[in-house]
């Protein structure tokens, strides 16, 4: 995939996924504006730290080639109507996943709907589908450079060949491979609880994971997940190493 050129990139949301992205790709030379909904004042200075701007959330998504949203699911509608009113060539990339103790229920999730055309009929525009399926250590401490052996590969959905050819360009400049996942109806094989989920593969093994998820079985798999993770660190003391919980999925999802 060839490399994009030096962008204008608005990210929304500075949690763990925004905040490393902010720094990476600003690094790899992109012009980088990042916003929360508290405020410029409340951002991390080591956010910043590669020459990342700290602005108000109007300011992120003007001017810019490509927004990415780094918010929970549920917080999708909250930004749709600034999000409609972007030019159709923004290319707009989302990162969440679907977690209903965190975004409360969503019917029409619940009922089969795919997380990314759900997120499409909030914002009325197309997207792109990235950065959903590695968790936030391995993205902040695994990435490599281009070539090198078992480089992690990072799964990239989208209707649009615009959208998806600089999404996975994207991600590459963060430190990992991107990998075609196909169209946006197709990007449940990405999403909590399939085998490519937050499992840390390479190229090679990226591929036969997507074709080996069970849409059925995504939801108990995610529900399980997330109730031994809160078991092993409810208490507030435990503290897995950084690869416990890529061990995990692994197990349940794979």
């Amino acid at each position: 995939m060839k490399r994009t050129t030096k962008m204008k990139i608005g990210i929304l949301g500075v949690g763990h996924i925004g905040k490393t992205l902010a720094q990476r790709l600003a690094k790899a030379g992109h012009s980088v504006k990042v916003a929360n909904s508290r405020g410029p004042e409340t951002i991390a200075q080591d956010v910043l730290a590669f020459g990342a701007q700290a602005v108000l959330t109007e300011d992120a998504l003007t001017d810019v080639d490509v927004v990415i949203l780094s918010i929970p699911l549920g917080r999708i509608p909250d930004v749709a109507p600034l999000v409609s009113k972007l030019p159709d060539e923004t290319v707009v990339i989302d990162t969440s996943n679907y977690y209903p103790f965190r975004d409360d229920k969503i019917e029409a999730i619940e009922a089969g709907q795919v997380e990314s055309l759900w997120v499409v009929e909030h914002l009325g525009r197309p997207i792109a589908k990235a950065w959903n399926a590695i968790g936030s250590a391995s993205l902040a401490h695994k990435a490599a450079p281009t070539g090198s052996a078992g480089r992690i590969a990072i799964p990239v959905a989208a209707d649009r060949q615009k959208d998806r050819e600089i999404a996975i360009s994207l991600v590459n400049d963060s430190g990992f491979d991107g990998f075609d996942a196909g169209s946006l109806a197709d990007s449940w094989h990405q999403q909590p609880g399939a085998p490519a989920y937050c499992t840390d593969l390479t190229r090679e093994e990226m591929g036969p994971a997507l074709a080996a998820a069970e849409k059925d079985r995504l939801p108990k798999r995610r529900d399980l997940g997330v109730a031994v993770m809160q078991e092993r660190l409810g208490d507030g003391t435990t503290n897995p190493d950084a690869d416990w919980g890529v061990r995990l999925v692994r197990a349940i999802n794979m």
